[in-house]
Order: C-alpha cells, then sequence, then structure tokens
C-alpha cells in the first residue's frame, strides 16, 4: 500500500514556474514507477509524465517536453514535477501516480491511467494569462 499526498499547486502568471512535490507512504516507494497526470474542468485526465523506480528514464507528454521535468528522491519517498514556460493551457488538479512492480505493460501503455495502482487527491494548478 502507498499512499501519495501532492503539494506545492497554486496561482501563476504565465511564463511562470511551479514545483510540484508528492510525498509517499511506505518503505517500497523505490521499486514503484511515478506518474503525474492533471485533468482540468470538463476533460479527460491526461498523462504528464513518468519516471522509472530507478529515475533512469522518464517520458513526457508531448504537451510539456522541454517545459516540464520530472524527477524523484527515493531517500526522501519523493517526486517532483518542475514546471516552467507555464501557459494558461497548463490550468488543471495534478495528480501523481504510482504504477507497482512487475512493470508488464510497454512503454506505450505508460500515459494509460488504468496501469497506475495508487493515486493522490491532487493539487490544483492555476496558469493566469
Amino acid at each position: 500500500q502507498v499512499q501519495l499526498v501532492e503539494s506545492g499547486g497554486g496561482l501563476v502568471q504565465a511564463g511562470g514556474s511551479l514545483r510540484l512535490s508528492c510525498a509517499a507512504s511506505g518503505r517500497t516507494f523505490s521499486s514503484y514507477a511515478m506518474g503525474w497526470f492533471r485533468q482540468a474542468p470538463g476533460k479527460t485526465r491526461e498523462f504528464v509524465a513518468r519516471i522509472s523506480a530507478t529515475a533512469y528514464i522518464s517520458y513526457y507528454a508531448d504537451s510539456v517536453k522541454g517545459r516540464f521535468t520530472i524527477s524523484r528522491d527515493n531517500a526522501k519517498n519523493t517526486v517532483y514535477l518542475q514546471m516552467n514556460s507555464l501557459k494558461p493551457e497548463d490550468t488543471a488538479v495534478y495528480y501523481c501516480a504510482a504504477d507497482s512492480p512487475p512493470f508488464t505493460y510497454a512503454s506505450t501503455y505508460y500515459s494509460t491511467a488504468r496501469i497506475y495502482d495508487y493515486w493522490g487527491q491532487g493539487t490544483q494548478v492555476t496558469v493566469s494569462s
């Protein structure tokens, strides 16, 4: 069992930056791949980024590539999402999620919400124009 708690959301002007954190409980955090998703009002949940358990490999949605960076600190049981050059269309509730081993899915499925086993409650990010 893993419990996830996001923090760091808020209101920022377009072009600004925010860093989201997701703190995980449990002793097995380092064995989980972690992801960030977001959901804007009236839209379906959307993949943002994923990082492997070892932090060696990361994946990004095309819409955030080059602007967002996912990272993790396994000693602190925390995963981060650094968001730069924010745009109004980045406005959403941001969720972190944990994918528990074994990782039997091909990488093409990493953007699919249903493969993630645990979810946080979300943190609101609002980007004003």
